[in-house]
């Protein structure tokens, strides 16, 4: 039964990704490359190779996602301890939609602290290292980390699970929004129009020409949904508004 029912969460997790990864691949690296090359951060393409890679060590990732996920909703010992519920008349519809911008603040302080753990020297090369091979990242990157960093990327279900009540649906569309926007902040290409990056609310929104640069050089821009922490700790890259004004302001060819 319990394996039955990890193949099911593989089976999600994998489709979520291929799918909104898949989406943004054929659009933007195929059917409308010459459409949308000058809305490219980095002009090189990455190479048939990166891909292979990544989406080699994405599908590994998904195992590992799944097996967590088993492993903190389908064992009694450990599921009675957590705060997950399936009937909103629980919590409430108020609650219900309140803990979304919850669900988002944690995950974007739990991603920018383990993110800045795992670039110490004693940490890079063994956990992260993998996922910074993609220079010039693609959207098959959004999941293409090595198994230990996958596990710590996993470690923000656990603690949605003993912080706030978690519905089914909180998981299920929270966790949809995040790899849309993961796989748009490894798209290579920006999305946002110019000048977002100095608006009222558009400056505290990590973008993907942000987490761009953080692939490039390795150094700052470690946000992922925003960019409070970065600017808060001073880790947002000094050129960034810089760059973010000469990609946006190139003219279609």
């Amino acid at each position: 039964m319990r394996w039955e029912q990890y193949v099911l969460y593989v089976e999600r997790i994998g489709s979520r990704y291929f799918m909104v990864a898949g989406i943004f691949f054929l659009l933007f690296y195929i059917l409308r490359i010459q459409k949308t090359r000058y809305k490219k951060i980095q002009a090189r393409t990455p190479k048939q190779s990166d891909y292979v890679r990544e989406i080699g060590y994405s599908m590994i990732t998904v195992a590992i996602f799944g097996l967590v996920v088993l492993v903190m909703l389908q064992v009694p010992s450990i599921r009675q301890y957590t705060t997950f519920y399936t009937k909103i008349e629980q919590h409430g519809w108020l609650y219900f939609f309140l803990a979304f911008p919850l669900l988002f603040m944690i995950h974007d302080t739990y991603f920018y602290w383990t993110h800045r753990l795992m670039h110490h020297k004693r940490l890079f090369k063994t956990v992260h290292l993998v996922h910074h091979q993609s220079t010039n990242p693609s959207p098959w990157a959004a999941y293409a980390f090595h198994p230990l960093e996958a596990v710590v990327e996993a470690g923000v279900f656990v603690v949605f699970l003993f912080t706030l009540p978690v519905h089914s649906l909180h998981i299920v569309l929270f966790f949809f929004f995040m790899i849309v926007y993961n796989v748009y902040g490894h798209l290579g290409y920006e999305l946002y129009p110019n000048r977002f990056n100095k608006h009222w609310l558009g400056k505290w929104i990590n973008t993907s020409v942000s987490h761009n640069q953080h692939h490039q050089y390795f150094k700052g821009n470690y946000g992922l949904y925003f960019t409070f922490w970065d600017r808060v700790m001073g880790t947002l890259r000094k050129d960034y508004d810089v760059r973010f004004d000469e990609v946006t302001k190139k003219n279609k060819v």
